[in-house]
Order: C-alpha cells, then sequence, then structure tokens
C-alpha cells in the first residue's frame, strides 16, 4: 500500500497538475487561450528562459548558482551580430557565439572551482564583466541602441520564428535539450558525479571524482545555456544586442528552483526544470491574455511564484521527508 505515495511524493506530479489548473482557471476567465495556436506561440516568447534554465540546473545541484547567465546571453548575440556583419557565414558566427559562451562559463567554473570565492560573487562580477565586454563590442561596431545589428537572413530568422510540422521551431529546441540534458544529468557517469558533489564535495573527492573539473563543467554547461538562449533571441527580434537577456536572470533561477532543484544541491531534475519554465510561461500568457499590463503581471507572477517556493521548501519538503523516513505510515493514514 506504500506505493500509493508514489505520485504524491513526486513534485514534478504536483507541478503538472498546478499547470493543468492554471490552463483551466485562464481558459474560464479567456475564451482565447486555450486556442492551441495561441498556447504553442506563447513559449516562444519564453523560449529562451528554458532553454538556459535548462543546463543551470547542473550548476545549482552542485550547490553553486550562476547570475552572469543573462550578460553571457548578450554578448554572445553581439559576437554573432558583429561577425556577421563583418561578412562571416551566419552559422560559421553562430559557433563561434556558443564557443565564447561555453568560454565565459568556463571562466565562471575555473574561478568558482579552483579558488575558495563563493559562486555568487564570481558570477556576480563576471556577470558585470561580460555585459561590459559586450557594450565594447558593441559600441566599437556601432550597434548601440534599440535595434542594435539587423537584416539577418532569413533562414537565421527562421530558428526562432518558424514551424515544423505545425508546431514553432522553439518548441522542438526546448525538447530537445530536456532529452540531451537530461539523459546526461540522470543516465550517465557524469550525473551522478554532479549529484555527488553537491551532496558532500570532499566525499566526492576521497572517493575519486574530480570534483574541480566537475564543477567547472557544469558552469560550462550554463554558459553554453546562455549562449543558445541568447542566439534564440536573436533570431526572435532579428536583431543582435548586447543587453538580449539583461532580465532574464532572476526567471532563469526561479524556474529551477521552482522545478525542484535544492539551492543546497545534491537534488533536482531536468524535468522539474522544463515543467516549472512551462508553469511559470503559461501564467505570464494567461495574464496577459486577461488584459493585465506588464507591471501587474510582473507583481503578480513574482507574488505567487515566492509563495510556491516558499510552499515547497516549508511544507512540501518536510511531508516528502516523512514520507521517506516512514514516519507515515498506512496505518496512520
Amino acid at each position: 500500500m506504500a506505493s500509493k505515495w508514489t505520485i504524491l511524493r513526486s513534485w514534478e506530479a504536483i507541478l503538472v497538475l498546478l499547470v493543468i489548473l492554471e490552463c483551466l482557471l485562464f481558459g474560464l476567465l479567456s475564451s482565447r487561450f486555450l486556442q492551441l495556436d495561441n498556447l504553442l506561440y506563447s513559449m516562444n516568447d519564453f523560449a529562451f528562459i528554458v532553454l538556459a534554465a535548462i543546463p543551470l540546473t547542473f550548476v545549482i545541484i552542485t550547490g553553486g548558482i550562476d547570475v552572469s547567465v543573462g550578460s553571457i546571453m548578450g554578448l554572445t548575440s553581439i559576437v554573432l551580430g558583429v561577425l556577421w556583419m563583418n561578412g562571416m557565414s551566419v552559422w560559421l558566427a553562430l559557433l563561434i557565439g556558443l564557443i565564447v559562451a561555453i568560454a565565459a562559463g568556463g571562466i565562471n567554473g575555473g574561478l568558482v572551482a579552483y579558488t575558495n570565492v563563493q559562486p555568487l560573487v564570481v558570477t556576480l562580477g563576471t556577470m558585470f564583466l561580460f555585459s561590459g565586454i559586450a557594450l565594447i563590442i558593441s559600441g566599437g561596431a556601432s550597434a548601440s541602441g534599440y535595434e542594435g545589428i539587423s537584416g539577418f537572413p532569413s533562414s537565421f530568422v527562421e530558428l526562432a520564428n518558424g514551424k515544423l510540422l505545425s508546431i514553432p521551431n522553439p518548441i522542438w529546441l526546448i525538447l530537445l535539450s530536456v532529452i540531451l540534458f537530461g539523459i546526461l544529468l540522470h543516465y550517465t557517469r557524469y550525473g551522478r558525479h554532479v549529484f555527488l558533489v553537491g551532496i558532500n564535495i570532499k566525499a566526492s573527492a576521497y572517493s575519486g571524482i574530480n570534483t574541480k573539473w566537475t564543477v567547472m563543467s557544469t558552469y560550462m554547461l550554463s554558459g553554453l545555456g546562455g549562449g543558445i538562449g541568447g542566439i534564440v533571441l536573436t533570431s526572435y527580434f532579428s536583431s543582435a544586442r548586447s543587453d538580449l537577456g539583461a532580465e532574464a536572470v532572476l526567471p532563469v533561477i526561479t524556474a529551477v528552483v521552482l522545478g525542484g532543484t535544492s539551492i543546497f544541491g545534491g537534488k533536482g531534475s531536468i524535468l522539474g526544470t522544463a515543467i516549472a519554465c512551462i508553469f511559470i510561461g503559461i501564467m505570464q500568457y494567461g495574464l496577459q491574455m486577461i488584459g493585465l499590463s506588464s507591471p501587474h503581471i510582473s507583481v503578480v507572477t513574482g507574488s505567487i511564484l515566492v509563495l510556491a517556493v516558499v510552499l515547497k521548501y516549508a511544507k512540501w519538503e518536510k511531508v516528502h521527508h516523512l514520507f521517506h523516513k516512514g514516519d507515515l505510515t498506512d496505518e496512520k493514514n
């Protein structure tokens, strides 16, 4: 009979239920909300958050944090734009932009792994460093301002605005990201090392795990996620700007934590992060559909997310712990 609690012990299942409930609620408040095309295209506005949040899950599982992911988006975008503007193929420029993003993540990871400086301090410093570099590159290319570098080829613009089998391309990118990073985290030795480092980094080192490389590599993955997010934003707006992603860091981190990843490390899942992103994205879309302005949407979204995270850690974690310890038996229920 103990198995009857299996679904209830899954935070991912609770998130799925919340997504269903908010869809029903907004469907009642707005007749246009449940139109399939509207729902699918609403994810385009939030795809860059999902694509950055999924790799960031690795960092937070190790007990770290990366607040520079937004500035990496802007850096990747402007590097891509400047290289293309100077005659390089947009796809080669895209590849170099991703390499720059991974290198930026490597700087974060190297400083965190090989120094005693806290990850928050390191990534807060590099956040300003990367955004400053992006601004310098932007100014040198006369690409400052709202428009930035525009006029990209239609094939590149279609990356974030096109469809495949009647489904927007960003959704395919999200599905691919969930599958690849999910396999990497949950079905490989590397993924097990990431969890072990988050649980106890000293014990992991004694057991022979290369903890420094493991930590450093998670920040490189986070940098890659920021780079992918920056490229999707550039394609979506058909404009390369140094400030793209400037406001992304809080939604990205919130999505990872809301998805069940412990800020203390050692626990988390790619699926949970992805579902949490969908929950946040649908919430913002639903609030827009019922006519709330952007400031009001920010207040409502922020309040609900704070409440959800507080309840998750104040109540759910306690109940989850009791179930696992066997303190709640079938006789008591």
